[in-house]
C-alpha cells in the first residue's frame, strides 16, 4: 500500500464506522433532517461510467397539472381568440342582359305551351365559384329540361358547343337535356317557344 491511498482507505474505515454505529439507532434516523436522508440526482457527482450509468437509472420527476399536454386552445388558455364572419358573403352572378327572358320567364312560357316542366327548382346559387362556376346569370332546372342565361352570348355560345347536341342555344339562354335525358322529339317543342320568346 503506498502513502497515497492511506488517507482514502482511512475516510472509508471511518465512514464505515460511522455507518455501523449509526444503523441500529431509529431515534438517531427519526431526528436526521430530510435533506440528509435523501440526495437528488443534482447531488449525486458523476465519476466514470458507474456515475453515469446511476444517473440515467433514477426515476423521472412526476409531471405537474401544467405539463399533462395541450388543451383546447381559448381564452382561458392563453391562445389568440379567433374571430369568425357570421355568415359567408352573397354570390354575386354576372346581371342577365335586358331584354333577354330570365329563366323563370322561360319555364313559364313552357307551362303554357302544355309542356312538361315538372319539379321547377332555381339553382341560380350553382353559377357562382362555389357552384359549377359556368358564370351564368340564372339556372332553373327542371325534370324535363334544365334554362341557363348568361351574361353574354359568347359564354352561351362556348357553354351550348360543350354540351353538343345535348342543349339548344337562343341568344343567351341555352336549354340543357343532359339531366334531364328529354326525348328528341320534345325537344323541338320546348326549342320551338323559346324561339319565340325573342
Amino acid at each position: 500500500m503506498t502513502n497515497r491511498s492511506l488517507p482514502a482507505v482511512a475516510v472509508l474505515v471511518i465512514a464505515a464506522a460511522l455507518t455501523a454505529a449509526c444503523g441500529d439507532d431509529a431515534e438517531d434516523r427519526r431526528a436526521a433532517p430530510p435533506a440528509a436522508t435523501a440526495s437528488t440526482p443534482a447531488d449525486v457527482p458523476s465519476s466514470g461510467p458507474t456515475g453515469a450509468a446511476e444517473a440515467s437509472t433514477m426515476p423521472a420527476a412526476p409531471p405537474t397539472a401544467k405539463s399533462t399536454g395541450p388543451g383546447p386552445a381559448g381564452p382561458s388558455a392563453g391562445g389568440p381568440t379567433q374571430r369568425r364572419p357570421a355568415s359567408p358573403p352573397p354570390v354575386k352572378l354576372p346581371v342577365r342582359p335586358t331584354g333577354t327572358p330570365g329563366a323563370r320567364q322561360v319555364v313559364d312560357a313552357f307551362k303554357a305551351a302544355g309542356l312538361k316542366v315538372p319539379n321547377p327548382r332555381d339553382r341560380s346559387v350553382e353559377c357562382g365559384p362555389d357552384g359549377l362556376g359556368l358564370g351564368c346569370s340564372e339556372l332553373v332546372a327542371t325534370d324535363a329540361v334544365t334554362v341557363y342565361v348568361f351574361p353574354d352570348e359568347t359564354s352561351a355560345g362556348d357553354i351550348a358547343e360543350t354540351w353538343g347536341g345535348q342543349s339548344f342555344r337562343r341568344g343567351t339562354v341555352v336549354l340543357n337535356y343532359l339531366e334531364a335525358k328529354t326525348p328528341a322529339a320534345d325537344r323541338a317543342r320546348y326549342e320551338k317557344v323559346l324561339t319565340s320568346l325573342r
